[in-house]
C-alpha cells in the first residue's frame, strides 16, 4: 500500500507501566482497609438503589464544564490545548474534560480521588492519564511530613510504595485532620435512602395486596344434618368452581348453592399517603447533594427569586468544587511544559457555568456602568456650578 505524500501514518504512543493499577493475582484474597473499601461499596450500591443520587452526581459533572489554558507563549498555548484535547483517559477515552468527569465522579462519590500522569515509554512526553481503582491501593498519611504515601495492593494485601509519587494525582473531599481520605457527599444519606427505599418497598407490596384483588369465598352450611356431613366435600367443590371461573381465559360465571358469601380482601383498607414522608425523605437528600430541587426535576412550589438565589448557591458550590481539582490540572499542565522547554506560567479560565450566569453578570456590569455615569454627571454639575 502507497503512502500519499505528505500524510504520516499516526503512531501509536508508548506508555510506561501504570503504577496505581491492581497487581492481579489469580485465587488469592484481597485484604486491607476493610472498613473504607465496604464504605465505598455502600455508596456504589447507594447510587444504583436510588436513582436521584446518581442523576444528582451526573449532573454536577455536567455542571462543572470545561476550561481552557491561557499561555504567554501563544505557540505554546496551541500545542497545549492541542494536548489537552487528544490526550489518552484509562482504556478508552480521550480527552481533559472526560478525565476530570471520572477523577470528579470518583471524588464526589467516594470523597477522595487518585489519578497517575503516565509518561511515554521514553519518558519524553505524557501518554496518558489514568484514574485509579481506589481499592487497589492504600493511603497512608505521614503526619510528620504532612504527606500522604500511595501503596498500590498486591493479591495479598501487602502494600508497596509507588516508586515515582511526583506522577501521582490526588485530591481529598473535606479530609478529617490526621485522614488521607475525604468525606463523600452521599455520608449520611444511606439511612435517609433506607427509609426512602422501605417506603417504596412497602407500597410496591401493599399494590399487590390491595390492588390486586383478592375475594374471600365464605359457605355456612345450614342446620340440616346432610348439609353439615358434607360441608367439608361441598367447600371443596366451591373452591374449585371459584378458581376455575377466576382463572379462565374469557368471562365465567360462577354458581353456588347454599349460604355463600363473597367479600373482596383489602376493598376496605386505604394505602397510607407516602406523599408527605417521601418529600421528608428527599429534602434531606437534595439537601445532601447541594442542586436545586428543580434542576433534580423535582417540581415543589418556588418562587422565581427563591430559584435565582438556589441558582446561586450552586454556582459558588462549583466554584469550591473547581478549585480543588486546579491543583491537578495545574500538575498536568506544568509538566507538559516542561517536558516541551515551555514557560510553565499559564491560567486556568474556567467556563460560565450557565448561560444565566452571563446575562446576570453583564447586567450587573450595566448597571454600574450606568451609576458610575449617573455620579460623574452629578460631579460635572457641581463643577460647573
Amino acid at each position: 500500500m502507497k503512502k500519499k505524500k505528505g500524510i504520516e501514518p499516526e503512531k501509536a504512543v508508548e506508555v510506561q507501566a501504570v503504577q496505581t493499577a491492581a497487581k492481579q493475582e489469580p485465587f488469592v484474597w484481597r485484604y486491607g482497609s476493610a472498613g473504607i473499601q465496604a464504605e465505598r461499596q455502600l455508596y456504589t450500591a447507594l447510587r444504583e438503589a436510588v436513582p436521584i443520587i446518581d442523576s444528582a452526581i451526573n449532573k454536577l459533572l455536567r455542571i462543572i464544564g470545561n476550561f481552557t489554558v491561557t499561555c504567554q507563549n501563544s505557540q505554546a498555548e496551541q500545542a497545549l490545548r492541542h494536548f489537552l484535547d487528544t490526550v489518552k483517559v484509562n482504556t478508552y477515552q480521550q480527552g481533559i474534560f472526560n478525565f476530570i468527569s471520572c477523577y470528579f465522579d470518583q471524588l464526589l462519590t467516594y470523597g477522595t480521588a487518585v489519578a497517575e500522569i503516565v509518561p511515554t515509554i521514553h519518558g519524553d512526553d505524557i501518554g496518558a492519564l489514568y484514574v485509579a481503582d481506589l481499592d487497589s491501593l492504600d493511603l497512608i498519611h505521614d503526619d510528620k511530613q504532612l504527606r500522604v504515601d500511595v501503596y498500590t495492593k498486591n493479591g495479598l494485601g501487602k502494600g508497596t510504595l509507588v516508586k515515582y509519587p511526583e506522577l501521582i494525582l490526588m485530591t481529598a473531599l473535606n479530609p478529617p485532620h490526621g485522614s488521607a481520605h475525604g468525606i463523600s457527599i452521599l455520608r449520611g444519606l444511606p439511612f435517609v435512602s433506607e427509609v426512602l427505599l422501605k417506603i417504596y418497598r412497602t407500597i410496591g407490596i401493599n399494590w399487590d395486596r390491595v390492588g390486586n384483588v383478592r375475594f374471600a369465598v365464605t359457605y355456612k352450611p345450614t342446620g340440616d344434618a346432610m348439609d353439615r356431613a358434607y360441608a367439608k366435600d361441598r367447600a371443596r367443590q366451591i373452591a374449585t368452581e371459584w378458581s376455575r371461573a377466576m382463572r379462565s381465559g374469557d368471562v365465567s360465571d360462577f354458581v353456588a348453592v347454599g349460604d355463600v358469601g363473597i367479600k373482596v380482601i383489602g376493598a376496605d383498607n386505604q394505602i397510607l399517603d407516602s406523599e408527605i414522608p417521601v418529600r421528608q425523605m428527599m429534602e434531606q437528600i437534595v439537601i445532601r447533594l447541594g442542586l436545586p430541587p428543580f434542576i433534580l426535576g423535582l417540581s415543589w412550589s418556588s418562587t422565581e427569586r427563591m430559584s435565582s438565589q438556589q441558582a446561586d448557591i450552586l454556582t459558588s458550590e462549583m466554584e469550591a468544587y473547581r478549585m480543588m481539582l486546579n491543583p491537578s490540572i495545574y500538575k498536568i499542565c506544568s509538566l507538559w511544559l516542561t517536558l516541551h522547554g515551555y514557560d510553565t506560567s499559564f491560567t486556568i479560565d474556567w467556563n460560565e457555568i450557565t448561560l444565566q450566569d452571563q446575562v446576570d453578570t453583564a447586567d450587573a456590569r450595566l448597571k454600574n456602568a450606568q451609576a458610575a455615569k449617573i455620579e460623574w454627571e452629578i460631579e460635572q454639575a457641581k463643577g460647573v456650578n
